[in-house]
């Protein structure tokens, strides 16, 4: 973590979404940064460090907003952000979007704190035909006006040293007509647009949100996605972290099991259960076997890959289109558009999919995904099981299984969009140009979103593979699995061992798959077992990840949701298929 330098001054960085607000702040501040939620909202910002001549500044970069005027949760923030005051703010405009964007300048303005504009994209908007006079609108603003490159890095020094010119515009607090017509004014003397031919960049954006095309393409390259990041994560896994655990930390780990064989408690902990005398790293369940691998040989690859074709996706500019193509589906739901991300990834692996649930507004949203990507969709792992152990049974049982995970999420999220307090927010998102993404950029933003994963997931999976080590070596595993028997041999028709295997699926949901295979159940018992299995507890790197995103009460809320959607969806099955079988 950054630390902190002494502060002198603090400086606010401004803007609309998607006017390269954070590209300027991580060309500001380098990797002098650190990520926090603002007082008593989910809402995340960034701040970081500038020093300049004899000053420190601490530059914070507030939440996108359109408007100081809230429509949404981190407007709510920007809006207490700037009116708790600063010593500086810096306002960075769209150049391809002038007028809109002039709009919160104005309403910050009011505020009265001293000011620099970064008059952002402005090669963007040269390519559009656009021209703006720069001094001209320096001199109607009455604050400095630096033209930028964020991308790039032009115009940042300029920034900086114009930090001693930062002036008060002192303008009344206008209306917001009154704010319309001052803009248009000054757009009509500072901006002419000239005709330009429409290149193929322009078409492909056009395309992208298209309702037909831009599904097309959205298939596309979701599907390029998920296999790049398939491709990412198995190849790290195989190719470099499974050889070096096989070969460097396994015979580590024997010659410490040898050392702590007289104490039993110590080597269940540290080691976990043998295995024919040898360590399996996902079964062993210790500290340093289970507690490890899981975070950061299973887990760490693929939120490594997510991220990076998260990142790429948004600063392509891809990622605004995608969303607002499944906003009319996803609301249903009680989510918006960008909640098909992370449900898209869950299909991979449930946790990098509830990571991304960061990219919804509301805490509303938030469980609401988070809680159908732990019910209804099945990670890679789980799926490949499904398809190996049911599949021969016929395709007919396969598709019962998906064909009720996908009712499942349907009508979940139905019902959570209707009894949940809230309500869904429209998706109001700038639709930015296609751009080359930064190297420098895209990587420092990887690094950045990888490092909260060190410090804050592996810990906790670490306590995870504690608490259910503790709870077989109590043996009250084997009392809460005596305890459920009657649930699933009355309720769900299955034998009573299977009871057993689905309590195992909170460690490996895959692996309980298998187990369910051994029991000698009918084909029916088989998928009804299967899908009470996928619905129930996540597996627990994935309940690691629920715990701290959603805190210790939604969690709890969101695991009854799970229980209760798998005893109903079995139950609902075993009729189903009486009903069939008797017919």
């Amino acid at each position: 973590m950054a630390t902190e330098p002494p502060l002198t001054k603090t400086l606010l960085l401004i803007g609309n979404p998607n006017v390269g607000k954070s590209v300027i702040f991580s060309r500001l501040t380098g990797v002098r940064a650190l990520s926090s939620n603002y007082p008593g909202t989910t809402v995340g910002f960034m701040e970081g460090w500038l020093r300049y001549d004899s000053e420190v500044y601490r530059i914070i970069d507030v939440p996108g907003a359109y408007t100081l005027d809230p429509t949404n949760e981190a407007e709510h923030v920007a809006r207490r952000m700037i009116d708790e005051g600063a010593d500086l703010a810096i306002i960075v405009l769209d150049a391809t979007a002038l007028e809109r964007n002039l709009y919160l300048a104005f309403q910050a303005m009011e505020r009265g704190i001293p000011t620099i504009v970064a008059l952002n994209m402005i090669d963007e908007a040269r390519h559009r035909g656009i021209s703006i006079n720069v001094e001209k609108l320096e001199e109607l603003l009455g604050v400095p006006v630096v033209p930028t490159v964020a991308l790039s890095g032009q115009g940042i020094n300029q920034i900086i040293a114009r930090i001693p010119e930062a002036k008060k515009c002192n303008l009344p607090t206008l209306t917001s007509e009154e704010r319309w017509k001052r803009i248009g004014s000054i757009i009509e003397q500072t901006q002419k647009v000239v005709h330009r031919h429409h290149t193929l960049r322009d078409t492909l954006e056009d395309l992208s949100v298209h309702p037909i095309w831009g599904g097309i393409i959205g298939i596309f390259v979701i599907s390029i996605s998920f296999y790049v990041i398939r491709l990412i994560g198995e190849g790290l896994i195989n190719l470099l972290l499974d050889p070096l655990v096989e070969r460097v930390w396994i015979p580590l780990l024997m010659k410490l099991s040898s050392l702590v064989a007289g104490w039993p408690l110590v080597h269940q902990l540290l080691i976990g259960t043998l295995f024919n005398g040898a360590i399996d790293m996902e079964q062993s369940f210790g500290l340093l076997s289970t507690g490890l691998y899981v975070p950061v040989v299973m887990v760490l690859p693929y939120v490594l890959s997510f991220y990076l074709a998260l990142s790429f996706l948004e600063d392509v500019g891809y990622l605004p289109r995608f969303a607002v193509l499944f906003d009319a589906l996803f609301h249903r739901l009680g989510l918006h558009g960008y909640a098909v991300v992370p449900a898209l990834l869950g299909l991979g692996c449930n946790v990098p999919g509830i990571l991304a649930t960061r990219v919804l507004e509301s805490d509303r949203e938030r469980f609401i995904a988070a809680t159908l990507i732990s019910v209804a969709i099945p990670c890679a792992g789980l799926q490949a099981m499904i398809v190996g152990v049911i599949g021969h049974l016929g395709i007919q049982y396969v598709l019962i299984t998906y064909g009720v995970l996908f009712l499942a999420w349907v009508v979940i999220g139905r019902i959570l969009h209707l009894f949940m307090p809230g309500y869904s927010p429209e998706l109001i998102v700038e639709i930015p140009p296609y751009r080359v993404p930064s190297a420098r950029d895209l990587f420092y933003k990887l690094w950045f979103r990888l490092k909260g994963f060190f410090i804050e997931a592996i810990p906790l999976v670490m306590v995870g593979v504690f608490l259910v080590n503790l709870l077989y070596m109590t043996g009250f595993i084997n009392v809460i699995t005596q305890l459920l028997k009657p649930i699933f041999t009355g309720l769900l028709g299955l034998p009573a061992e299977a009871a057993g295997p689905i309590i195992m699926g909170l460690l490996r949901k895959d692996v309980a798959v298998g187990m369910l295979a051994t029991l000698n159940m009918t084909p029916q018992q088989l998928v009804i077992a299967t899908v009470t299995l996928a619905m129930t507890f996540p597996c627990i790197a994935t309940f690691i990840v629920l715990w701290k995103e959603l805190g210790g009460k939604k969690l709890a809320a969101s695991l009854a949701i799970m229980i209760l959607s798998a005893l109903t969806a079995g139950t609902l099955l075993r009729l189903a298929l009486n009903v069939a079988i008797i017919s």
